[in-house]
């Protein structure tokens, strides 16, 4: 599925979600999302827009790293694209928690934006 029209966009977009994670940068992170995104991380927490995304982020501790390994991804219209990724967050400790990513992007005037982002533990 990696091979996949639409597994470019959400690559690009996680790549650069990721260095902005790596290095702390929450305005950066909040910067991919549209401004009426959906956003599901892990918790029980259902979060929309900016001010809720960064609150959620702003709370990781500095150090927590992520791989991302995009699963693939397919257009779902004009604009629109959806797709999976695994993520494995290491913590400064070392301790590990394997993820599974969903979203769904959006082309914007300047590029693409996670429009609906939604995160489950895999084990």
């Amino acid at each position: 599925m990696s091979g996949t029209p639409g597994a470019d966009v959400v690559a690009e977009l996680l790549g650069a979600w990721r260095r902005a994670f790596d290095g702390h940068r929450v305005a950066d992170i909040v910067s991919l999302f549209s401004e009426d995104a959906l956003f599901q991380g892990i918790g029980p927490d259902l979060r929309t827009g900016p001010e809720e995304i960064a609150e959620y982020y702003a709370v990781v501790p500095e150090g927590t790293r992520a791989e991302v390994e995009v699963l693939g991804g397919i257009r779902l219209g004009e604009g629109t694209v959806g797709g999976f990724a695994d993520v494995t967050f290491t913590a400064r400790t070392g301790e590990t928690h394997p993820v599974r990513l969903s979203i769904v992007a959006e082309r914007a005037r300047d590029g693409w934006l996670i429009r609906q982002y939604h995160a489950a533990t895999r084990r």
